[in-house]
């Protein structure tokens, strides 16, 4: 009974604080080991990968200080910046890491940031873009969240942050938006709801993403919803495991939130003791973490703890401390608990004269937020009569209109025969039938012949793109035929010819010398032949897939003055043959390009495949050009590239400067 009656009380007490605890679940969601995830990225950063590579490491590592180091955070978000210069979509994703680096030091300014991310964002159409969107929408509704209440949290949640993860195919960070929901309806003391979320994030999350920080989370969302619920039994199996995840990393700073969550288990079955000891911990590493919101969170639990064991001395100074510091006192509702805590606290010490005091200042201010409170109530009663008003002069004109109305039906109806409009409304009725089944006849037809003419547009757009492919092949044919004759055959002719001298001296044994350069002659005959084998149809791509072929195509372009990077990701290695032929293809002429026509030192080529739609990004240092060229003439290797990209039903972008390199981005649907 005892334990009951405790548990209500700590649930009174959490609804009291839930306006200050959602700073706790809103926090970074960094990897478990995050120091080996930060040398990871400082290392990119440092490294000679692809600006955009070394910017968006950046961009992680401005996210991964903020909490830690405002000017760390501030430097590689500059550096960041820098280096996205001439990318769109990473100068869009500027913005939403400014607003995570303003969120604690500038919210005014981080709110106008997150909504320009938001806005940009969305122009790009890919996962990385709407994964970004979505957490730019919930970190921008949590800014919010003071002014405009849980209901616009929850509402961009539901209709933002969700939908754009799952656009994005990261089922995890749907996961994490679920658990936050849970989170949400926990504050509102709605706990079924919140449990129902929690089970969503925790189901996604243990099947996709076990052992990660977001898992972790959900767990220890779920503990506190448990414990107000009143079943620690179930709050303990989460903080168990949540447990599991974090114990391999001592140094995360997830710790003061675990022992957040223990405590409140220990203070839900009365072990106040072991309660005391497992806040204290987490006192001493939020301090050291420097999290102010927390460790005042952790000390209120510690300040509960001692009102249940009667040591009120301790309570009231803990409670004066807290009013002090300011972070949880900031807002008035706050205030006003902060106040009634002081007064019950010194009644209980006999300190009447103090109770009374606390008491009148909790009066002043539940007065100052009843006037304002009762304006907007007078407010919002007029608004409500004007409306009454307009909607009864409103009524009575519809009602007039409908009496007049009637009246002149009524007239129409005794001045008419029966027998006539009998027969007018038939005939009406016939003509109407006979036009709604002609214009029936006629919007199928008319759909019909749209139908046909876009299915004619799409065959002679088809039979232009194939054209074209075959041109190309045609040229590509003459070329190795060229090559055939004028380099391999004339190779074969010399050795021939060389042959032939030596066999013209009958017994003579033959000059080792004139054979040695007979041998040279045949070796480069052969790498002469493999060469045009390799551009006919490279052996690698028949025998050991695209990636493969791909890289070694890399590696054969590279030289002393030429340096070609090559990355991929998750390519699909039971692609159609024909299509690895036509990516083959795109690359090697794109390659081609930088190196005949741009003088490229450095090259970067990048492929991903995500479900059916393959992404080439090709970018390179060399010297660039206008690209309003672009418009009045084509080259024969961007035509290529353009008509190989248009059979798989896809797009090119180049953006590009002079002296200032190419950046070729290609979108195919394989």
């Amino acid at each position: 009974m005892q334990r009951s009656l405790y548990l209500r009380k700590l649930l009174w007490l959490f609804l009291i604080l839930h306006g200050f605890l959602f700073s706790v679940t809103a926090q970074q969601l960094l990897p478990v080991n995050e120091k080996n995830y930060a040398d990871s990225l400082r290392q990119i950063v440092y490294s000679r990968s692809a600006d955009s590579s070394k910017a968006n490491a950046s961009f992680l590592l401005s996210d991964y200080w903020r909490a830690k180091d405002t000017v760390k955070s501030r430097m590689f978000l500059t550096k960041g910046k820098q280096l996205s210069a001439k990318n769109p979509y990473l100068n869009a994703l500027y913005f939403f890491y400014e607003g995570q680096h303003l969120s604690a030091i500038h919210p005014e300014k981080a709110q106008i940031s997150l909504y320009k991310a938001t806005q940009k964002l969305m122009a790009f159409r890919t996962a990385a873009s709407y994964e970004a969107a979505a957490a730019a929408w919930y970190n921008y509704g949590i800014l919010q969240r003071n002014k405009k209440g849980d209901p616009f949290v929850i509402n961009i949640l539901l209709n933002k942050s969700i939908p754009l993860a799952q656009q994005s195919g990261k089922s995890e960070k749907m996961a994490h938006y679920y658990s936050q929901l849970g989170t949400l309806f926990m504050y509102n003391a709605q706990f079924d709801k919140a449990e129902a979320y929690n089970k969503k994030a925790i189901d996604l999350l243990e099947k996709k993403k076990p052992g990660s920080s977001e898992l972790m989370l959900a767990y220890l969302g779920a503990v506190s919803n448990f414990i107000y619920k009143g079943d620690s039994e179930t709050a303990k199996i989460l903080l168990d495991k949540a447990k599991v995840i974090l114990e391999p990393h001592k140094e995360s700073t997830q710790y003061p939130y675990y022992y957040y969550n223990e405590g409140l288990y220990l203070i839900s079955k009365g072990y106040f003791n072991n309660a005391i000891k497992s806040i204290d911990k987490g006192m001493i590493l939020a301090k050291s973490l420097n999290q102010s919101t927390l460790l005042q969170m952790l000390t209120f639990r510690k300040y509960d703890i001692y009102l249940q064991l009667e040591e009120y001395k301790k309570a009231r100074d803990l409670l004066v401390k807290l009013l002090k510091e300011g972070n949880l006192s900031a807002e008035v509702n706050n205030r006003k608990m902060f106040y009634t805590q002081l007064a019950s606290v010194n009644e209980k010490m006999g300190n009447l004269k103090e109770a009374y005091q606390w008491q009148t200042q909790y009066s002043k201010l539940s007065d100052s937020i009843n006037d304002s409170k009762l304006k907007e109530k007078i407010n919002e009663l007029e608004v409500q009569f004007q409306n009454a008003e307009n909607q009864k002069k409103i009524t009575a004109l519809e009602t007039d209109k409908k009496e007049a109305d009637l009246a002149a039906r009524n007239n129409r109806l005794f001045s008419s025969l029966l027998g006539a409009s009998t027969l007018f409304f038939l005939s009406i009725a016939l003509l109407a039938f006979a036009f709604y089944r002609n214009q029936k006849k006629l919007s199928e037809q008319k759909e019909i012949n749209h139908q046909q003419q876009l299915k004619e547009l799409h065959q002679q757009q088809l039979l232009s793109t194939t054209e074209a492919m075959l041109e190309g092949e045609e040229r590509e044919r003459r070329r190795v035929a060229r090559d055939l004759h004028d380099g391999l055959g004339g190779m074969l002719a010399g050795i021939k010819i060389k042959l032939s001298g030596e066999m013209s001296h009958g017994d003579k044994n033959p000059n080792p010398v004139e054979i040695h350069k007979i041998i040279g002659q045949l070796d480069n005959a052969v790498t002469e032949l493999r060469r045009i084998a390799r551009n006919m149809m490279p052996e690698t791509l028949l025998r050991f897939g695209l990636e493969t072929a791909l890289k070694d195509l890399c590696e054969s372009l590279e030289s002393q003055n030429i340096s070609i990077s090559y990355e991929s990701f998750n390519l699909d290695t039971e692609m159609e043959i024909s299509t690895q032929v036509i990516i083959y293809r795109i690359i090697q002429e794109a390659l081609s390009n930088a190196i005949r026509h741009a003088n490229a030192q450095n090259i970067m080529v990048q492929c991903s495949q995500n479900g059916k739609t393959f992404f080439i990004t090709v970018e390179d240092d060399g010297y660039g050009f206008d690209k309003n060229i672009l418009n009045q003439k084509k080259g024969i290797g961007i035509t290529n590239i353009e008509n190989r990209a248009k059979y798989l039903n896809g797009t090119v972008e180049i953006h590009s400067a002079p002296h200032e390199g190419t950046t070729i981005n290609i979108e195919l649907y394989v």
